[in-house]
């Protein structure tokens, strides 16, 4: 029996200039999202992909389930973003000929599934582009847990021989 997708647990995406977050029923394309990053600029790319594991605390896990506020979560999700981009600097790395100063950050993408995501599948893809690893790893883990923290995202977990009406909602909480 399928669940009943809230009226708020809507697709949505946003186009801000330091990147794209998107909320999504569709599979996420790993190599779309990290090409949407791309820049001849970038030194380095990183990416993280969060995927329904098969287990938690000794239960088997056949699926999680995804709910949003959409709009909300959505904003949200280009503020942290947006702070990423600003949290960063990088002078150590300028030449004589730097003029401007180099971005420390390039371009970011956040894209999250919604609805059903069998185990093995992608939750969440983030992609950053950088001049330097360094600031792509770090805004990376950043953009992570700031989303686990403060996106209106909900997780619903389903166990195997438990009834449906039994799965456990998740908080969302930094690891």
């Amino acid at each position: 029996m399928a669940a009943l997708i809230p009226s708020a647990s809507v697709e949505a995406r946003l186009n801000i200039p330091e990147g794209i977050c998107v909320l999504t029923y569709r599979p996420l394309d790993i190599q779309a999202i990290i090409t949407s990053v791309g820049d001849d600029a970038a030194g380095a790319t990183a990416v993280f992909i969060g995927t329904t594991r098969n287990s938690f605390k000794g239960k088997v896990v056949t699926r999680l389930d995804y709910q949003a506020y959409s709009k909300l979560a959505v904003k949200t999700m280009g503020d942290i973003v947006r702070d990423a981009h600003n949290a960063y600097t990088r002078s150590e790395h300028r030449t004589a000929h730097s003029d401007p100063p180099p971005q420390p950050l390039i371009r970011s993408a956040v894209h999250h599934r919604l609805g059903t995501v069998p185990v093995g599948e992608p939750s969440i893809v983030i992609a950053v582009s950088s001049p330097h690893r360094k600031e792509a790893l770090m805004a990376c883990e950043r953009i992570l847990e700031d989303v686990k923290l403060k996106a209106q995202i909900w997780k619903r977990e389903f166990y195997e021989g438990e009834r449906d009406e039994e799965a456990e909602w998740k908080a969302n909480v930094v690891h």
